[in-house]
């Protein structure tokens, strides 16, 4: 297992430290679920941590605006060009005369531009595989990178390999965090397997029949976790889950059939590692984002108070259960997927984030979205493989996977029994 990006026994020495001071971050995706709790971290570290800069989408200018005044950072961005004049105007109201205004950026490269700016830590906390770009450029600048972006390692799995070093990358995923920290119990030739657990989402233990009747509100209603929708819906169908085995065979270098996925609905096991002795390491702690967070910005020293612990006071059960794959296929897809590899994955991310758009608008039923997902993998045939696969190559094999899923979406809203005809 040479091959592992994330390491837990390595400490990356970025190219850029603050040995005399708090650790400099830039935060990617700052109005999102993941940018916002690394803000509370952050804002109650300040003898840790300061951030330098903050990217957004910028559908929430005026968020944007209150963290870039409350943390006095140097730069924003935004990705969107047509969000530039409320970003400003909303840094007008807030910033007082005299108060230097930060330095803002805006476009499709702006989170880019960020990641391979001046810092020791990058949080790519982006939503979709619109995060490679910044995820090689922080990696290529030799900065260390806190990855809550999997798509980004999913899509451009060997590009990344390619550039990152051993240790470079801390997980943020809770899975693979908790991953991440098990391994540190043992060494690389010691594992047998990884142990991913799934809470299951809102529809465990109903039958692939009973899925077709789900509804978008329903989908929604996450148990456990607060994410944003897209994560909700990957999380209610598991392709969340076959994301993160594909994330934790390239991360750790396990093979797929060395990778099991188990359901453990109160989240308090976030993963677990077996070693060959049969001794099972498993990380445990209350659902909270901040904790593998704090470890992802922090490495490899742990933030104390990130998070509330489990308060082993009070009695309480914690269940485990092997997965549905006839109800719920993604994962097996998403294995399958991940060997093949190349572009495979990007397509296989770029047409499940097409099914769940059009399920989230009433035109694909809950079990069409991996169904479809399915038939456009198989349609997609033989990958641009290995060394050979560039960055137009990951971007094309999107394009496509797109454009495919949207019309069997149609032809699935058209005629829904004969759409799969």
């Amino acid at each position: 297992m040479t091959d592992s990006l994330a390491h837990p026994h390595l400490r990356f020495e970025p190219a850029s430290g603050d040995p005399d001071g708090p650790r400099s971050i830039v935060i990617l995706g700052s109005t999102g679920s993941i940018g916002t709790q690394a803000i509370d971290i952050v804002r109650r570290n300040p003898d840790r941590f300061r951030v330098t800069a903050l990217s957004a989408a910028g559908g929430r200018t005026d968020l944007l605006a209150e963290q870039a005044h409350q943390l006095r950072v140097a730069t924003v961005a935004v990705a969107r060009e047509d969000a530039l004049p409320a970003l400003r105007a909303a840094l007008a109201e807030r910033y007082g005369a005299g108060e230097p205004l930060p330095e803002i950026l805006a476009g499709p490269d702006a989170a880019t531009e960020l990641a391979a700016s001046e810092c020791h830590t990058v949080l790519n906390g982006i939503t979709g595989s619109i995060g490679l770009a910044p995820t090689l450029a922080a990696l290529k600048a030799g900065r260390v990178l806190a990855l809550a972006n999997k798509e980004s390692l999913i899509v451009g799995g060997p590009l990344v390999k390619a550039v990152a070093k051993p240790g470079q990358i801390v997980p943020v995923d809770s899975e693979h965090s908790a991953l991440f920290q098990a391994l540190a119990g043992g060494e690389r030739a010691e594992v047998r397997k990884l142990v991913v657990t799934a809470s299951g989402g809102p529809f465990r233990g109903r039958t692939k029949r009973e899925l077709a009747e789900v509804t978008p509100e329903q989908a929604l209603a996450h148990p456990t976790w607060s994410m944003g929708p897209v994560v909700t819906i990957n999380s209610a169908t598991l392709v969340n889950k076959g994301l993160e085995v594909i994330e934790a065979h390239l991360l750790f270098d396990v093979p797929f059939d060395r990778i099991e996925v188990v359901v453990h609905p109160q989240s308090y096991i976030h993963s677990m590692v077996e070693f060959t002795d049969g001794s099972t390491l498993a990380q445990a702690s209350p659902p909270d984002m901040r904790m593998p967070i704090a470890l992802g910005i922090g490495w490899p020293e742990r933030v104390p108070d990130a998070a509330p612990g489990v308060d082993w006071t009070k009695a309480r059960t914690w269940d485990f259960f092997p997965l549905d794959a006839s109800a719920f296929p993604s994962v097996p897809l998403a294995c399958h997927v991940g060997d093949l590899g190349g572009t495979a994955p990007a397509v296989f991310n770029a047409a499940n984030e097409e099914c769940v758009a059009a399920f989230l608008a009433g035109g694909l039923p809950f079990t069409g979205i991996v169904d479809t997902v399915a038939d456009v993998v198989a349609e997609h045939g033989t990958p641009a493989r290995g060394t050979s696969l560039t960055v137009a190559d990951v971007l094309e094999a999107e394009t496509w996977a797109r454009a495919r899923a949207r019309e069997l979406a149609a032809r699935a809203a058209r005629t829904p029994s004969e759409a799969r005809a």
